[in-house]
């Protein structure tokens, strides 16, 4: 096939690099012409996926225009904050019969859209769409590390077609019709992870990482089916899966954020010295508003943006959530 592969961070490299593999046509869109010249020169994207080759069967290039023409099949590996304003432009027209794979994980600012709702209000597409989502760093995929993931999509046939394209000895891929629940999953999870990520800066142990991740796929969940999603889900490769190595591994950007401020440092401070973006931090903005917009109690959600964006001391932050009133463990939708 031919695919468009648009955004070249480490993601978006190590999907075209396992797309090559599968031998389909790919093209690799960049934002910055400047830094094409670089990775075209050394066929190394050093900034994102460093030690990692690029094929020189995929073609590199920062014209839109370019990127999308011919392509069968369209990769979004834009980080969820920009997406719309890159779909929004000229090129993207012709895109809407084409099937279009998001591999984003996000919930849009202000306007509270998973990116599938942004797709479908910019492009006008609807069971084309799917979303690749699970526990998949790209820094593993790239080196051929046994991976699996699910794709979802409204379209059973979408799904499956898509499972075939990616598919391989390295890269297993399973299907899901919940597009929902498989996009806030792997949005949601970044959230729980800046607060493991928290956790171990300070100095907490084991205990408390655990407890802060099943905590949080139980506001993921509750959350989640609010919105519509399937409870089952969650217990899958795009929420306990994506939730367990995002927490846990050494590539985790939103950990990395988390570690940091629990070390003490400021957001600002962290941001500026890093060059990959860490979907969390914002999908915190939108996930607190979610949850008043549907009346869910998320407590680390909420502890969270405050230690992020209200200054908020992690130790104090921690202590609260300890002392909260005594509660049964129940999951679903009442407030736990």
């Amino acid at each position: 096939m031919k695919i468009s592969v648009i955004g070249s961070g480490g993601w978006g490299t190590a999907l075209s690099v396992l797309l090559c593999d599968n031998g389909h046509k790919v093209k690799l869109w960049f934002r910055r012409r400047d830094y094409l010249e670089k990775i075209k020169a050394t066929r190394e994207n050093s900034v994102y996926l460093p030690g990692v080759r690029i094929p020189d069967e995929i073609f590199l290039t920062s014209n839109l225009d370019e990127a999308l023409d011919e392509s069968q099949m369209v990769v979004l590996a834009v980080p969820t904050q920009y997406l719309r304003s890159v779909i929004s432009k000229e090129e993207f027209k012709g895109c809407k019969d084409k099937v279009i794979v998001n591999v984003a994980k996000g919930i849009e600012n202000k306007t509270l859209m998973r990116i599938s709702e942004i797709v479908s209000e910019v492009l006008g597409s609807g069971d084309n769409y799917c979303v690749l989502s699970g526990p998949s760093h790209a820094e593993e995929v790239s080196r051929k590390i046994p991976t699996a993931v699910v794709v979802a999509s409204s379209n059973k046939d979408v799904a499956q077609f898509v499972q075939n394209v990616f598919m391989n000895r390295y890269f297993r891929v399973y299907t899901s019709e919940d597009v929902v629940g498989v996009e806030l999953g792997g949005a949601l999870k970044n959230i729980i992870a800046i607060a493991t990520g928290i956790a171990d800066g300070i100095g907490f142990g084991d205990n408390t990482r655990a407890a802060i991740m099943t905590r949080g796929i139980a506001e993921m969940v509750r959350l989640g089916v609010a919105m519509g999603a399937k409870i089952e889900t969650f217990a899958g490769l795009s929420g306990i899966g994506d939730l367990i190595v995002t927490c846990t591994s050494k590539y985790s950007r939103n950990r990395f954020v988390g570690e940091q401020i629990g070390k003490g440092k400021k957001l600002d401070e962290v941001l500026k010295n890093m060059a990959m973006v860490a979907e969390g931090i914002w999908t915190t903005i939108s996930a607190v508003e979610l949850s008043k917009k549907f009346n869910i109690e998320m407590p680390i959600t909420n502890a969270v943006y405050d230690v992020l964006f209200n200054g908020k001391d992690p130790i104090s932050a921690t202590s609260e959530l300890m002392s909260r009133s005594a509660k049964p463990e129940v999951w679903g939708l009442k407030k736990l």
